[in-house]
């Protein structure tokens, strides 16, 4: 008997199975999004090339909001639910997740080389349990954390993406672009997903918009442009983890995620001065730590503790 895990994103889809309550990371397999035109035939063929084993649980983390046993892609025309899996794969339990909230479960394993703390804080600290997940890539969430009595923890599904933008945060890019930020970041995804990145750089230089991993290479080999987008995007993620700050008061910790999250732990410098620049409820986000997740396995990992008994 095994688990079947999934971690479905825009651009990728990981799958693995899981046995004796353990990831067998021999069965891990990543599958393109643009090969497939559904989620049932990437299922199939990997079930395919595993020789058909037989489920006795799924968990799958999908990047896009999940409800009544039902998900959509945000960013691919992907659908899924309870049913069709369990009839796929002849399972007697089946969940669907947020791909933000599988990473909440994976928090507390996450160890060593699977995680870099990128600004610490006080250790005499008040600690509330409360930690929040945000990923920075193709999209944009975040997932609220907190432990519970007898070490189990819960892991919240939110939508935050698809919030407005914070006035502050509009008043900066107003100050930097003029009027057109207003249409082109009209919400936090669409600021502060890669393609926010690639929008800002776009506007800022009066160029044509290019990908996000091209601004990353034109940085790496010492572009003063993308340098420049590079430093307006850490101040504003600075701001952003302000408010995220306030609103979830997680005192055990900031977790970042994702490519567009990576890329700005060399600019965690930028993203503390921001945080931090107003005096008021500033030691909120003082005594609040900020880490990055380096794991790609972590969500994997967090479907199959999503699948524990004591998960809630």
């Amino acid at each position: 008997m095994a688990m079947l895990l999934g971690d479905v994103g825009g651009t990728n889809a990981r799958l693995a199975l899981a046995r004796n309550g353990q990831i067998d990371r021999a069965t891990i397999t990543r599958y393109r999004g643009d090969d497939y035109s559904r989620f049932d035939d990437v299922i199939g063929r990997f079930l395919s090339e595993q020789d058909q084993p037989r489920i006795s649980a799924v968990c799958i983390a999908v990047a896009g909001p999940v409800s009544g046993g039902r998900a959509e892609l945000t960013n691919r025309d992907w659908s899924f639910s309870d049913e069709a899996l369990a009839r796929m794969t002849d399972a007697d339990q089946v969940r669907l997740i947020n791909d933000l909230t599988a990473l909440g479960y994976a928090t507390p394993t996450l160890t060593g080389e699977g995680l870099a703390t990128l600004r610490d804080a006080p250790a005499d600290r008040a600690r509330n349990g409360q930690a929040l997940v945000v990923g920075l890539g193709t999209g944009f969430n975040v997932c609220a954390v907190r432990a519970l009595p007898g070490g189990t923890i819960t892991a919240m599904e939110a939508e935050e993406g698809h919030t407005n933008l914070p006035a502050n945060i509009m008043a900066r890019l107003l100050t930097e672009i003029g009027p057109a930020a207003t249409a082109a970041f009209f919400s936090t995804e669409e600021t502060f997903a890669g393609r926010g990145l690639s929008r800002l750089h776009a506007l800022r230089t009066g160029t044509d918009p290019v990908r996000s991993e091209v601004i990353a290479e034109a940085l790496a080999k010492g572009d003063q442009e993308a340098a420049a987008t590079y430093d307006l995007f850490a101040e504003l993620l600075g701001l952003l983890l302000r408010e995220l700050a306030l609103r979830f008061m997680p005192l055990e910790g900031l977790f970042l995620a994702g490519s567009v999250g990576r890329g700005m732990a060399d600019r965690i410098a930028l993203v503390e001065a921001a945080m931090l620049a107003e005096d008021y409820m500033r030691h909120i986000p003082q005594n609040t730590p900020i880490h990055l997740i380096r794991d790609d396995m972590a969500a994997l990992q967090g479907c199959l503790t999503a699948l524990a008994p004591a998960a809630q």
